[in-house]
């Protein structure tokens, strides 16, 4: 067997990992590098691999850098299957349709405006690549196997997001393990990540492997932030996710309201298309979380839900209180940045970012103190508050992760920690080396290991 690094080797971002076993290629997870512009323009080499020579792609999960590869890899030829469970088929529609979308509306406006480097700025990918991309992927349940050639394919539920799961590849040469992004034991939609008995090869993510969440009651913190805003005269941006990030905060919202926490008669927007979508999709899946039926159902009560641009556009110009949830959730594109020009420069108004930045975005250098950030070619002054709640965050933290690996029956062979910034990535491999004995190691991106 053979793994090959092709993404988030040296970063939390890119996930794509290739292995060969029995003769097969399999590529697990086919995701977008963000963050550093050094990283970005890591989408636009060609694949590292010759495409025709893959035989299958597994999706561990809908977010974009697990996922938001997959149209430019069709582009490039890719005609193989593409397997993902049924819920991360759904919301793979949902994000990577909104992301070639806002690719194209990206590029067009800055050929209008004239702020690309490139005599013509082009998308990465276009609707049509990413139609032809969601159309390749068949759902398969949890527990059930599937083979590619003589390697059976499982997935194992793991919390997160909605359908998120860890990938079981089982060859006659060995059995590998990729958990994919690992949930909480305590998230607020998601049920607990299930364990795995057995592995000989793990690759493990490490988003948070050096740190632990905070025990701070993030409803208490929010509905501090939205009292303190509003009594001022102010707005509330959240950017958000739009996919699992979005829901979490509108559970939130709902209990602040109805504990009278927060006035009841203020307006919360939804300004988002995507995460609309993906919200209606939680709720049409709901037997996947840990809410209710009645719990899931309540998410839109009473939300002003923002489909069209002009409706966007309007709430952009509005000054009066009010909450507006809107994507992306690093402020790296979308709707959200409209809003950041215009309520950035207002001291009476916050920016709250409920949960990681990813080193590079804008998110990351707004909670980092920035006192401008360049939006759309221009700069644009910071003076109203901002913070992060971090609390919101779908990961397993570092105890997190040691609890799920500690449910291995027997140490794997070998372990490679993945998916995370290169202090995490190095904090966790110290921690399986020394309180579980194994024999683990952080890979170099482009790097392949024969086992």
């Amino acid at each position: 067997m053979q793994v090959s690094f092709l993404g988030a080797a040296d970063t939390v971002t890119g996930s794509r990992h290739l292995v060969t076993a029995d003769g097969q290629q399999v590529l697990l997870d086919c995701g977008l590098f963000q963050g550093f512009k050094v990283l970005r323009e890591r989408n636009w080499e060609p694949f590292p691999a010759p495409v025709e020579t893959l035989d299958a792609v597994v999706i561990s999960h809908a977010h974009l850098d697990h996922s938001g590869y997959l149209p430019s890899l069709v582009k490039q030829g890719y005609t193989g299957p593409v397997y993902a469970s049924p819920a991360t088929r759904d919301l793979c529609e949902v994000l990577l349709l909104d992301s070639a979308k806002l690719q194209e509306e990206d590029a067009r406006r800055a050929n209008r405006y004239g702020y690309s480097k490139h005599p013509k700025a082009m998308p990465l990918y276009t609707l049509a690549d990413a139609r032809r991309a969601v159309a390749k992927i068949t759902p398969i349940p949890a527990g059930r196997e599937v083979l590619v050639g003589r390697v059976r394919v499982s997935l194992t539920p793991v919390g997160h997001l909605m359908g998120a799961s860890a990938v079981t590849l089982r060859s006659s040469e060995a059995t590998l393990v990729y958990s994919g992004d690992l949930g909480r034991d305590d998230d607020v939609l998601m049920p607990p990540p299930q364990r795995i008995a057995q592995a000989d090869v793990l690759l493990v993510e490490s988003t948070y492997g050096d740190r632990l969440h905070p025990a701070s009651d993030v409803d208490e913190q929010l509905g501090r932030i939205i009292r303190e805003t509003v009594g001022r005269g102010g707005r509330v941006l959240l950017p958000s996710f739009a996919v699992g990030r979005v829901q979490a905060l509108l559970h939130s919202l709902q209990k602040l309201r109805s504990s009278d926490r927060i006035p009841r008669e203020m307006p919360i927007f939804l300004d988002s298309p995507m995460a609309i979508q993906a919200t209606a999709l939680y709720q049409r899946h709901h037997r996947l979380m840990r809410l209710t039926s009645r719990q899931a159902s309540a998410l839109s009560d009473d939300i002003r839900m923002i489909a069209t641009p002009q409706q966007s556009e309007r709430l952009t110009r509005s000054r009066y209180p009010c909450v507006i949830i809107s994507a992306s959730g690093m402020a790296t594109g979308g709707r959200v940045l409209h809003h950041l020009k215009t309520m950035a420069p207002d001291g009476r108004n916050h920016i709250a970012f409920p949960g990681f930045q990813v080193a590079g975005t804008r998110g990351a250098k707004l909670v980092a103190g920035a006192t401008e950030v360049k939006i759309h070619g221009e700069y644009v002054p910071v003076k109203a508050s901002v913070s992060q709640i971090e609390g919101y965050s779908g990961h397993a933290d570092a105890q997190g992760l040691m609890h799920w690996m500690q449910g291995f029956t027997s140490p794997p062979a070998k372990v490679f920690v993945v998916h995370g910034e290169p202090g995490a990535a190095d904090t966790l491999r110290l921690r399986i080396k020394d309180e579980l004995g194994w024999n683990v190691q952080v890979p170099e991106h482009l790097s392949t290991h024969t086992l």
